[in-house]
């Protein structure tokens, strides 16, 4: 088993299954042996006053998800229906492969792939929002 290799920062901090893990004060590694552990890098999370689009609000509610902060049925719902609006909005075809890949990933509850696919839209996002404010 192969697993993942985490590489922290002194002070670095990571979510683990809903533990809070903070690294001491030099770099190291950490091998993750478990399948399908719920891991987010605090410094990569999305806090609740930056969910002011729909992109970041659909990855709040998965981030949610990963760390297991919520109730896992009404808010793979919720994050399905943003999903599903964001489809409406983000046309072109690597949006929609994404926000393909995100649904698939909901639905198998793989939530740290459905996020890593969300973000990935983030720039996208923020280029169209600039746009419009121009």
């Amino acid at each position: 088993m192969s697993g993942l290799i985490l590489k922290l920062g002194p002070r670095e901090r990571v979510l683990i299954n809903g533990a809070v893990i903070e690294n001491g004060d030099k770099r190291s590694r950490l091998a993750i042996k478990t399948p399908g552990a719920n891991i987010l890098r605090l410094k990569d999370a999305i806090h609740p006053e930056e969910a002011n689009t729909p992109v970041r609000r659909t990855c709040y509610a998965t981030q949610l998800l990963l760390s297991g902060d919520s109730e896992v049925e009404p808010t793979k719902r919720q994050v399905l229906c943003r999903i599903e609006e964001l489809s409406r909005i983000l046309t072109d075809h690597d949006s929609r492969s994404l926000l393909d890949a995100a649904t698939t990933a909901i639905r198998d509850e793989q939530y740290y792939r459905a996020l890593k696919a969300l973000r990935t839209l983030l720039p996208r996002e923020e280029r169209l929002l600039a746009a419009r404010l121009q």
